[in-house]
């Protein structure tokens, strides 16, 4: 019976530590991740793709601000920056992964679709953003800036400045998942919900677009329930999670049950920019169904033993 499998691509996937973000090296690092991606396809697995896109958006806040500084261009919404890199980065990967499966002789077609993610207006998230996006500024700019749009800006705790902060809500609903789970079902590889999907909410029968940011690791848990996929991988920068992180007595976890996991949180083992969104994502979707989710880098697809698995 062919599984299916829902993979979050984590940064490193994209742009790693050190790099300055070039195309090239963008490219360079999705072959190394696709590479990895199809020791599942060669094991027959049916294949939905998600995928961060934090400093790709990044970028994108940088031109905006430097077309806003010199051409006094009009700044795009985060709604839009996020359908933006999802086209971007959609095609670097089914560009490759294409390229890829011909070499191997292996025939899947591959589709990246713009995907919208329904968050509530009325989200607590909203009253208390908390996400970082985008350039540094001074005091005195990002006070002109927020007496100019409304936007709302915090203190980098490490001195560098000021940046703009917007809400993490919680996703609701995965526009299209529906077709998602039919093309993938279908053996059609499917890129969805990429940089945790574009934030709109529901406003009667209308869609709006709202200035946030979803996790995109909990947006593929979602999208992964919603599929009844068999498995669920979240790549990271390490081949397993640890406890204890980068202490005497490190240690890392091969197999944990979900009460294991609660009471590692309990613990505080993960830290809240790190691994812990992880965690919370794995947690989601074994407890809604899910039969593993399994933490680790891309090295380790289809390697017994390999990385980190939460079971029920």
């Amino acid at each position: 019976m062919t599984k299916l499998a829902v993979v979050a691509l984590g940064g490193n996937a994209l742009l790693r530590s050190g790099q300055k973000g070039t195309y090239a090296e963008q490219l360079q690092n999705v072959q190394d991740t696709c590479n990895s991606l199809l020791q599942l396809v060669s094991m027959n697995y049916n294949l939905v793709i998600g995928h961060g896109n934090g400093p790709q958006v990044g970028n994108v806040l940088l031109q905006q601000d430097a077309g806003r500084k010199v051409y006094e261009l009009q700044v795009m919404p985060m709604d839009f920056c996020v359908a933006e890199t999802q086209g971007s980065i959609g095609y670097m990967i089914e560009r490759t992964l294409r390229n890829e499966l011909a070499v191997r002789k292996l025939r899947r077609n591959v589709v990246t679709m713009v995907t919208e993610v329904v968050v509530d207006r009325n989200d607590e998230r909203f009253a208390n953003p908390t996400k970082p996006i985008g350039p540094y500024y001074t005091k005195e700019q990002a006070d002109r800036m927020a007496e100019a749009d409304g936007s709302i800006f915090r203190e980098d705790p490490k001195g560098n400045g000021w940046r703009k902060v917007v809400a993490s809500p919680v996703p609701l609903e995965i526009i299209n998942v529906d077709i998602v789970k039919r093309l993938a079902a279908e053996g059609n590889i499917v890129i969805t919900a990429g940089g945790g999907g574009i934030p709109v909410y529901r406003e009667e029968e209308r869609l709006v677009g709202v200035e946030a940011v979803i996790d995109k690791d909990l947006a593929s848990a979602l999208t992964a329930v919603r599929i009844g996929a068999d498995e669920f991988y979240i790549l990271t920068d390490v081949p397993k999670v640890y406890v204890n992180f980068r202490k005497p007595d490190e240690k890392a976890l091969d197999t944990i049950t979900v009460a294991e996991a609660e009471r590692y949180i309990e613990e505080k083992q993960f830290s809240e920019g790190s691994m812990l969104p992880k965690v919370k994502a794995a947690l989601y979707f074994v407890r809604n169904g899910g039969k593993e989710c399994v933490i680790t880098d891309a090295t380790q697809l289809g390697v017994p033993g390999g990385g980190t698995r939460i079971v029920p």
